[in-house]
């Protein structure tokens, strides 16, 4: 593990924007962060062997992404150990140093053995643990799921997932209208698993009841996890559209997030939200209730083609994947990355971006002592990019995992 690295140039993190900063690291944890007037070498061992100015460039906090399938080629619902690692390696180079790994709807036994897997993962430090979405999703919202394979939740199931998965388990997507979804969500947060609303057709009602439940539940005296908000898998997809006489999910997650009461999950990668829409959503319900997450399938990293999302046979092309049997869009291609990029491009302010793909998910997953942000005592995560946006170099746990070019 590297030791004794200083890094110099502008810090931009959820809680500072520092025009000329210094992040100092030793042993793979951040010792200083902030301005360079107030480093001293001398209050940092050894750093003074292995310093970098980065004129032009910007330092960001390792980025944490909740809902990603995969990359390179590989679908972490495979239940491939080698693909999964290999995926996860690979968007750890790209600048998602912590994120869940998600796996799409299948028959119970591959959900069991793919939970299984990652659990290796999450024990291994590669994923920060799992997103399950799905089976317990609405049919008329299956979206990119196989919907011969959806269902309502089952006690046995549940039971089995939750001993596959062990305390990898961090999220599970459900449509809140389904019957025995309120008894899984009791389930679930007395274990401090985070229940998420999603591909689902509740009406404005039902889903304000499933976040308060949810929220409630997570603040119980049996979660420990540091887990406390529930969140809303990929706001505006696979849900029905706001209508002014028929509000809704949207509206109900709007308004739960905008009190502070859930996070809502953004693919603001151009492609699943108009720029506008992800902008207004900033405006309405504020940097720190969002979460930008990416959907990433197996083409992430990868050119056009044929690829498969679970079950399911899925086309690329120009970089958006579609269902071949139902042209729904199948996932993203960008990594969480390209997604603050495209966010700001938006009309979002680089720190508000920042802050939702850093500090807030860092929160949902109750890692905000380790992950998240750049600040003494922390892990040594940092992405370095130039000031288009583009990336430079990453360092995660103190070891550059992509080099400073």
């Amino acid at each position: 593990m590297s030791t004794g690295l200083i890094l110099r140039g502008r810090i931009v993190t959820g809680s500072m924007d520092v025009p000329d900063g210094v992040v100092a690291v030793d042993g793979g944890v951040i010792t200083y962060a902030g301005p360079a007037s107030g480093f001293s070498v001398a209050d940092s061992d050894g750093a003074e062997s292995a310093g970098h100015d980065v004129p032009g460039r910007i330092l960001l906090p390792g980025l944490v992404d909740l809902h990603c399938h995969g990359a390179l080629g590989s679908d972490f619902s495979e239940g491939s150990v080698n693909g999964a690692r290999s995926a996860a390696r690979y968007l750890h180079s790209r600048g998602t140093t912590t994120l869940l790994a998600s796996l799409v709807t299948g028959s119970p036994e591959h959900l069991v053995r793919n939970l299984g897997v990652l659990r290796g993962l999450t024990n291994d430090g590669l994923i920060a643990g799992s997103h399950l979405e799905g089976p317990f999703l609405a049919s008329a919202q299956c979206g990119a799921h196989d919907p011969g394979l959806l269902r309502e939740p089952d006690a046995g199931l549940i039971a089995a997932l939750l001993a596959a998965a062990g305390p990898s388990l961090a999220s599970m997507t459900l449509a809140a209208e389904l019957p025995g979804a309120a008894a899984l969500v009791d389930v679930l947060t007395t274990r401090g698993i985070i229940p998420s609303l999603g591909h689902t057709a509740a009406d404005h009602g039902t889903a304000a009841s499933f976040l308060e439940q949810a929220a409630a539940g997570l603040a119980g005296p049996g979660n420990s996890t540091g887990r406390v908000r529930p969140t809303v898998t990929h706001l505006f997809n696979a849900m029905p559209s706001l209508h002014h006489r028929s509000p809704g999910p949207v509206a109900a997650s709007i308004s739960a997030a905008h009190a502070g009461d859930a996070v809502v999950e953004l693919i603001a990668d151009g492609v699943h939200l108009a720029p506008e829409t992800v902008r207004m959503v900033f405006e309405l319900v504020g940097a720190g209730n969002i979460a930008l997450v990416t959907d990433s399938m197996a083409a992430t990293g990868l050119q056009d083609g044929q690829y498969r999302l679970g079950t399911l046979a899925v086309t690329v092309d120009q970089g958006v994947a579609r269902v071949d049997k139902t042209g729904a869009i199948a996932g993203g291609t960008a990594t969480l990355l390209d997604v603050v990029r495209s966010t700001v491009a938006a009309g979002v302010t680089l720190q508000d971006a920042v802050q939702a793909a850093t500090a807030v998910p860092a929160s949902v997953l109750g890692l905000s002592p380790q992950v998240g942000d750049l600040r003494a005592g922390m892990r040594a995560d940092i992405v370095v990019v130039d000031l288009d946006l583009h990336l430079a170099g990453v360092l995660r746990q103190g070891d550059w995992v992509t080099p400073l070019g």
